[in-house]
This record gives structure tokens, sequence and C-alpha cells, in this order.
């Protein structure tokens, strides 16, 4: 089983899926309590869009992916301003974007196999210099996110107070969505749609129901994420079964028994813990 690991192609998928899984949990557990899971569901869909419209254009599926996944972050963001506005925001803006897809695709005449990869990803056919560019844009995409955590912290968990303490809360949440964005847009085009969602929203969840502090949430859906992503090669190299499967497969199945066994969990006092620690 471990042989496999004397192939290039496999490392660069272990480096590459570990910088995206990083990512994806860091971002992901923000998500999770700013309660925007459902957009960064509707920016994986944006995204397929902005792909197939720059395939239709001639040009790499990479700028499509990037002009409208952070177009679309910041339209949600803009529509989006109350918390009961949100999903009907997100929700037209991701139906708009389908309807684009569509229609780039349903325009062109060869065959777009770059813009239907982005919706499985071709993790185990990735080149050194594919791992090279997302180690870069990660990089910056972790020192952005380092730059704002205290005062996005501090916005996520109590919006009110931060404003009226000077913290500019719609320009965080405009600025945190366009993170996301870019780090689905550069994922995407690695790992597919699905292992992107499943590292957004899987890990975060359940380390989030696991313990109420921040800190040891964030770290806890990193190592989540990078078992799901590392399993989830080393049981597709070994099978027939795609990637994709395996890593939505793992996060539904450690999410569930959690799920289901946190409330009892929080019942007998787990609430008691400092949240802020």
């Amino acid at each position: 089983m471990f042989n496999i690991f004397q192939y290039g192609f496999i490392q660069n998928a272990f480096i590459a899926g570990s910088i995206v899984a990083v990512v994806a949990a860091l971002l992901g557990y923000f998500l999770i309590v700013r309660g925007l899971t459902f957009a960064g569901h509707a920016l994986s869909n944006v995204g397929f869009a902005g792909a197939a419209g720059a395939v239709l254009a001639g040009i790499q599926p990479v700028y499509g992916l990037v002009i409208f996944t952070v177009a679309g972050s910041v339209i949600i963001s803009i529509l989006g301003k109350r918390i009961r506005e949100r999903d009907v925001a997100v929700g037209v803006v991701m139906t708009f974007a389908l309807g684009l897809g569509i229609l780039f695709l349903s325009l062109y005449h060869g065959f777009a196999e770059s813009a239907y990869s982005i919706l499985f990803g071709s993790i185990l056919g990735i080149s050194q210099s594919d791992v090279i560019v997302t180690a870069l844009f990660s990089l910056i995409i972790i020192l952005g996110f380092g730059y704002l955590a205290r005062p996005l912290m501090f916005s996520s968990f109590d919006p009110e107070a931060a404003e009226a303490r000077g913290v500019p809360v719609r320009t965080l949440d405009i600025i945190f969505l366009i993170l996301v964005a870019l780090a689905i847009s550069v994922s995407m085009q690695i790992v597919g749609v699905l292992i992107v969602f499943a590292l957004l929203v899987g890990p975060a969840a359940t380390a989030n129901r696991l313990t109420p502090r921040p800190a040891r949430a964030m770290g806890l859906a990193i190592v989540l994420g990078l078992i799901y992503i590392w399993l989830g090669i080393i049981l597709a190299a070994n099978t027939v079964f795609p990637v994709s499967f395996f890593v939505a497969a793992l996060s539904f199945v450690v999410y569930l028994p959690v799920r289901l066994l946190s409330s009892h969990w929080w019942g007998r006092g787990f609430r008691g813990e400092n949240v802020h620690a």
C-alpha cells in the first residue's frame, strides 16, 4: 500500500492536498461560526461558471475562477448585509452563476475538458509546478488571514460589540469572503469542487462540535483535514474509486457520530469552557 510514495505524482498530490487542507480548515472554521457554509458551496459553483466562461473565451480556466469567485464574494457580501438576507443573496448569486455556466458550455462547440475537470479535480495528475503555485497562493492567503485573525474573531462572535469598538465589520466581511474565494480558486483546479467543499466544511464542523475553543478547534480541523486528504489519496491510489469520494465519505463518517453525541457532551457542561481562549 505504501509503495505508492515512490511515485512523483503521489508525492505532488500529498503536498498539494496537505496545503489545501490546512487553508480550508482555517477558513472553514470561520465559515462555520459566521454561518457562511452555504456561501462556501455557492462560491465553488460560481467558480465552475467562471472556468466555463474562460474556456469559451479561450483563456486559462484559473483566470475565470478568480474573477468569478471574487466578484461573487463581493456581491454576496453587499447583498447579504443582514443575516436573514444572506441565504437569499447566496442562493440568487449561485443560481445565476450556474445559469451562466450552462450558457457558456452550450456556446462552446468543443469538448470543455478543462472546465469539467474543475468539478472533479485532478489531484493525482498534478505537476510540481502546480504544487509550487498552490503553495505560493496559499501562503499569501494564510498571511492575509493571520493579519485579520483577531478582528475577524471578534466580529465573528460578537459583531455588534465589534462594530461599537470601531472594528470595520462590513469591510472584514468582504475581505474574508474574498480570501475564501481565492482559496477556492486555487484549490478547485487541483482537487475539484467536491473535495474543496468537503475540506472547507467537514473538518471545521466536526472540530467545532468537539471543542468550543477557537484555537483548539482550528488546530483539530487542520489535523482532521490532513487525515481525510491523506487517507483519501492512499485509498484512491490502491482502488478504482476517486479521491473525492473517499474524502467526502470520511468527512461524513466522522462528523455523523460526533454530531449525534455532541448534544450529550454539551449537556454535561462542555459549554462551560471559555470559548474565547
